[in-house]
């Protein structure tokens, strides 16, 4: 048995994405059709997508969020030096 998925990431999360349009007896509600991917909607890159799933904790320590959200952040707390600053431009921006 392989220790990882027999796809390719981007293969999974259209997976996902598909599973969660479906509309069910059992289920209240599902993504709406005219939504488009989700990290699309997030704007994130896959591969930006991948590297924050597969090494967040490599990547990050502290505070992580979207540029802005880290700077009102770290503005609350007078917090001079923002942590993790260029990675969230990268992945998350």
């Amino acid at each position: 048995m392989p220790k990882c998925l027999p796809f390719e990431l981007k293969s999974y999360l259209e997976l996902v994405e598909l599973t969660g349009r479906c509309m069910r007896a059992d289920k209240r509600g599902a993504i709406s059709p005219i939504n488009s991917p989700i990290l699309d909607r997030l704007n994130i890159a896959p591969d930006n997508w991948q590297k924050l799933t597969t090494q967040f904790t490599k990547v990050f320590h502290g505070a992580v969020g979207r540029p802005q959200k880290l700077d009102n952040y770290c503005a609350s707390l007078e917090i001079k030096r923002r942590a993790n600053y260029k990675q969230c431009e990268k992945l998350l921006a």
